[in-house]
Protein backbone atom coordinates (compact mmCIF):
# COMPACT_ATOMS: atom_id res chain seq x y z
CA UNK A 1 0.00 0.00 0.00
CA UNK A 2 2.55 2.56 1.00
CA UNK A 3 4.67 1.98 -2.22
CA UNK A 4 2.18 2.00 -4.66
CA UNK A 5 0.83 5.37 -3.12
CA UNK A 6 4.27 6.24 -3.01
CA UNK A 7 4.60 5.37 -6.55
CA UNK A 8 1.54 6.95 -7.86
CA UNK A 9 2.80 10.21 -6.20
CA UNK A 10 5.87 10.34 -7.77
CA UNK A 11 4.75 10.01 -11.22
CA UNK A 12 2.84 12.62 -11.14
CA UNK A 13 5.54 14.73 -9.45
CA UNK A 14 8.07 13.79 -12.99
CA UNK A 15 5.40 15.03 -14.63
CA UNK A 16 5.47 18.18 -12.91
CA UNK A 17 8.95 18.66 -12.91
CA UNK A 18 9.15 17.65 -16.80
CA UNK A 19 6.45 20.51 -17.14
CA UNK A 20 7.89 23.22 -15.16
CA UNK A 21 11.27 22.43 -13.86
CA UNK A 22 10.12 22.66 -10.34
CA UNK A 23 7.27 20.74 -7.99
CA UNK A 24 5.74 20.98 -3.92
CA UNK A 25 4.35 18.73 -2.19
CA UNK A 26 3.17 18.51 0.88
CA UNK A 27 3.58 15.46 3.78
CA UNK A 28 2.11 13.92 6.67
CA UNK A 29 3.76 11.94 9.27
CA UNK A 30 2.42 9.95 12.24
CA UNK A 31 2.83 6.45 12.11
CA UNK A 32 0.21 5.37 8.55
CA UNK A 33 2.61 7.25 6.62
CA UNK A 34 6.00 5.18 7.54
CA UNK A 35 5.95 2.59 4.72
CA UNK A 36 4.86 5.30 1.83
CA UNK A 37 7.94 7.48 3.76
CA UNK A 38 9.98 5.36 2.64
CA UNK A 39 9.51 4.27 -0.69
CA UNK A 40 8.85 7.92 -1.66
CA UNK A 41 12.55 8.98 -0.16
CA UNK A 42 14.18 6.27 -2.19
CA UNK A 43 12.58 6.83 -5.24
CA UNK A 44 14.91 8.91 -8.01
CA UNK A 45 12.89 12.15 -8.35
CA UNK A 46 15.56 15.12 -8.36
CA UNK A 47 14.82 16.41 -5.07
CA UNK A 48 17.35 19.16 -5.61
CA UNK A 49 14.21 21.03 -8.16
CA UNK A 50 11.50 20.07 -5.03
CA UNK A 51 10.23 21.91 -1.96
CA UNK A 52 8.22 20.23 0.79
CA UNK A 53 5.80 21.28 3.57
CA UNK A 54 4.26 19.40 6.03
CA UNK A 55 1.04 19.11 7.47
CA UNK A 56 1.54 20.06 11.55
CA UNK A 57 3.13 20.18 14.63
CA UNK A 58 1.87 20.30 18.16
CA UNK A 59 2.76 23.75 19.81
CA UNK A 60 5.36 23.94 23.14
CA UNK A 61 6.72 20.80 22.05
CA UNK A 62 10.75 20.12 21.40
CA UNK A 63 12.54 18.99 18.56
CA UNK A 64 14.47 16.58 20.65
CA UNK A 65 10.71 15.19 21.66
CA UNK A 66 10.28 11.69 19.79
CA UNK A 67 6.70 12.95 19.06
CA UNK A 68 7.94 16.15 17.34
CA UNK A 69 6.67 15.89 13.59
CA UNK A 70 9.67 18.24 12.63
CA UNK A 71 11.84 15.54 14.22
CA UNK A 72 9.66 12.47 12.20
CA UNK A 73 9.91 14.29 9.44
CA UNK A 74 14.18 15.18 9.54
CA UNK A 75 14.95 11.87 10.92
CA UNK A 76 12.84 9.82 8.45
CA UNK A 77 12.57 11.43 5.32
CA UNK A 78 14.55 14.65 4.66
CA UNK A 79 17.86 13.70 5.89
CA UNK A 80 17.43 10.08 4.35
CA UNK A 81 16.85 11.60 0.77
CA UNK A 82 19.67 10.47 -1.91
CA UNK A 83 20.56 14.11 -2.55
CA UNK A 84 19.18 17.38 -0.73
CA UNK A 85 15.82 18.31 -1.53
CA UNK A 86 15.67 22.08 -2.33
CA UNK A 87 13.86 23.58 0.60
CA UNK A 88 11.61 21.76 3.70
CA UNK A 89 9.77 24.02 5.37
CA UNK A 90 9.43 22.70 8.88
CA UNK A 91 6.48 24.32 11.25
CA UNK A 92 8.41 25.60 14.55
CA UNK A 93 5.38 25.16 17.60
CA UNK A 94 8.13 26.34 20.15
CA UNK A 95 7.59 30.18 19.35
CA UNK A 96 4.82 32.49 18.81
CA UNK A 97 2.09 29.89 17.38
CA UNK A 98 -0.26 32.73 15.36
CA UNK A 99 3.55 34.21 14.26
CA UNK A 100 4.41 30.85 12.92
CA UNK A 101 1.31 30.27 11.06
CA UNK A 102 1.72 33.63 9.41
CA UNK A 103 5.67 32.75 8.67
CA UNK A 104 4.95 29.47 6.54
CA UNK A 105 1.64 30.83 6.15
CA UNK A 106 3.31 33.11 3.82
CA UNK A 107 5.59 30.75 2.36
CA UNK A 108 2.89 28.28 0.83
CA UNK A 109 0.40 30.86 -0.31
CA UNK A 110 1.96 31.62 -3.03
CA UNK A 111 3.33 28.34 -3.91
CA UNK A 112 1.68 25.80 -6.23
CA UNK A 113 1.52 22.21 -4.45
CA UNK A 114 1.55 19.47 -6.88
CA UNK A 115 1.38 16.59 -4.45
CA UNK A 116 -0.43 16.07 -0.96
CA UNK A 117 0.79 12.71 0.63
CA UNK A 118 -1.61 12.52 3.52
CA UNK A 119 -3.51 10.28 5.93
CA UNK A 120 -7.28 9.97 8.03
CA UNK A 121 -7.09 10.19 11.67
CA UNK A 122 -9.06 7.76 14.10
CA UNK A 123 -11.63 10.49 14.67
CA UNK A 124 -11.78 11.23 10.87
CA UNK A 125 -9.72 14.40 10.98
CA UNK A 126 -7.48 15.61 8.41
CA UNK A 127 -4.25 16.91 9.49
CA UNK A 128 -4.95 18.30 12.64
CA UNK A 129 -7.90 19.68 11.98
CA UNK A 130 -10.27 17.56 14.26
CA UNK A 131 -14.31 17.41 14.13
CA UNK A 132 -16.00 20.11 13.96
CA UNK A 133 -13.13 21.03 11.10
CA UNK A 134 -13.46 24.89 9.90
CA UNK A 135 -13.95 24.66 6.19
CA UNK A 136 -13.83 28.40 5.54
CA UNK A 137 -10.67 29.98 6.66
CA UNK A 138 -8.43 30.93 3.76
CA UNK A 139 -5.45 31.12 6.32
CA UNK A 140 -3.36 28.41 5.15
CA UNK A 141 -1.89 27.79 8.51
CA UNK A 142 -4.16 27.71 11.67
CA UNK A 143 -3.92 27.22 15.83
CA UNK A 144 -6.11 23.78 16.71
CA UNK A 145 -7.53 22.21 19.58
CA UNK A 146 -6.78 19.24 19.90
CA UNK A 147 -9.84 16.44 20.40
CA UNK A 148 -9.75 13.67 23.41
CA UNK A 149 -9.72 11.14 20.65
CA UNK A 150 -7.17 12.68 18.55
CA UNK A 151 -4.67 12.49 21.43
CA UNK A 152 -5.72 9.29 22.61
CA UNK A 153 -4.46 8.24 18.88
CA UNK A 154 -1.47 9.74 19.51
CA UNK A 155 -1.11 8.12 22.89
CA UNK A 156 -1.88 4.62 21.53
CA UNK A 157 0.76 4.80 18.78
CA UNK A 158 3.38 5.22 21.38
CA UNK A 159 4.60 8.60 20.68
CA UNK A 160 3.69 9.12 24.99
CA UNK A 161 3.62 8.36 27.96
CA UNK A 162 0.33 9.12 29.21
CA UNK A 163 -2.76 11.23 27.86
CA UNK A 164 -1.72 14.44 29.99
CA UNK A 165 1.34 14.16 28.21
CA UNK A 166 -0.05 14.81 24.91
CA UNK A 167 -0.36 18.43 23.83
CA UNK A 168 -3.87 20.64 23.92
CA UNK A 169 -2.95 22.23 20.67
CA UNK A 170 -1.09 22.11 17.06
CA UNK A 171 -0.74 24.32 14.22
CA UNK A 172 -2.13 22.52 11.70
CA UNK A 173 -2.50 23.30 7.69
CA UNK A 174 -6.07 24.62 6.96
CA UNK A 175 -8.65 22.40 4.93
CA UNK A 176 -8.87 25.03 2.18
CA UNK A 177 -5.25 24.94 1.93
CA UNK A 178 -4.51 20.97 1.71
CA UNK A 179 -7.87 21.04 -0.67
CA UNK A 180 -5.67 23.38 -3.04
CA UNK A 181 -3.36 20.98 -3.98
CA UNK A 182 -3.42 19.71 -7.54
CA UNK A 183 -3.42 16.17 -6.53
CA UNK A 184 -4.05 14.35 -3.06
CA UNK A 185 -2.59 10.95 -1.93
CA UNK A 186 -4.42 9.91 0.85
CA UNK A 187 -2.61 6.66 2.61
CA UNK A 188 -4.77 4.95 5.57
CA UNK A 189 -3.97 1.32 6.59
CA UNK A 190 -5.01 -0.03 9.85
CA UNK A 191 -8.49 -1.54 11.03
CA UNK A 192 -8.52 1.08 13.72
CA UNK A 193 -9.00 3.64 10.76
CA UNK A 194 -11.87 1.62 9.64
CA UNK A 195 -15.08 3.83 10.51
CA UNK A 196 -13.42 6.51 9.79
CA UNK A 197 -12.47 5.75 6.20
CA UNK A 198 -16.03 4.56 5.56
CA UNK A 199 -17.43 7.95 7.01
CA UNK A 200 -15.10 9.92 5.05
CA UNK A 201 -15.48 8.04 1.63
CA UNK A 202 -18.99 7.27 1.82
CA UNK A 203 -21.00 9.65 4.55
CA UNK A 204 -21.98 13.00 4.24
CA UNK A 205 -19.66 15.91 3.65
CA UNK A 206 -19.43 17.64 6.69
CA UNK A 207 -16.90 19.42 9.31
CA UNK A 208 -17.82 16.82 11.65
CA UNK A 209 -15.82 14.39 9.25
CA UNK A 210 -12.93 16.39 8.01
CA UNK A 211 -11.73 14.22 5.94
CA UNK A 212 -15.37 14.17 3.46
CA UNK A 213 -14.30 16.90 2.14
CA UNK A 214 -11.66 14.75 0.05
CA UNK A 215 -14.86 13.15 -1.75
CA UNK A 216 -15.05 17.01 -3.25
CA UNK A 217 -11.47 16.67 -4.60
CA UNK A 218 -11.34 16.17 -8.46
CA UNK A 219 -7.96 14.46 -7.90
CA UNK A 220 -8.12 12.71 -5.25
CA UNK A 221 -6.90 8.90 -4.46
CA UNK A 222 -7.15 6.66 -1.58
CA UNK A 223 -4.77 3.66 -0.60
CA UNK A 224 -6.31 1.27 1.72
CA UNK A 225 -5.14 -2.11 3.10
CA UNK A 226 -7.68 -4.57 3.82
CA UNK A 227 -8.28 -3.60 7.13
CA UNK A 228 -8.90 0.28 6.82
CA UNK A 229 -10.80 -0.68 4.11
CA UNK A 230 -13.27 -3.62 5.33
CA UNK A 231 -16.40 -1.60 6.49
CA UNK A 232 -15.86 0.91 2.99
Amino acid sequence: MGSMAASAGVARLKDSLAGQGEASIIVATGASQFEMLNSLRTSDLDWGAIKGFHLDEYIGLPVTHKASFRKYLKDRFVDKLPNPINAFHFINGEGDPQAECDRVGALIRNTRIDVAFVGIGENGHLAFNDPPADFETEDPYIVVDLDEDCRKQQLGEGWFPDLESVPKQAISMSIKQIMKSRVIICTVPDKRKAKAVKKALQGTVTPEVPASILQTHSNCHFFLDAESSSLA
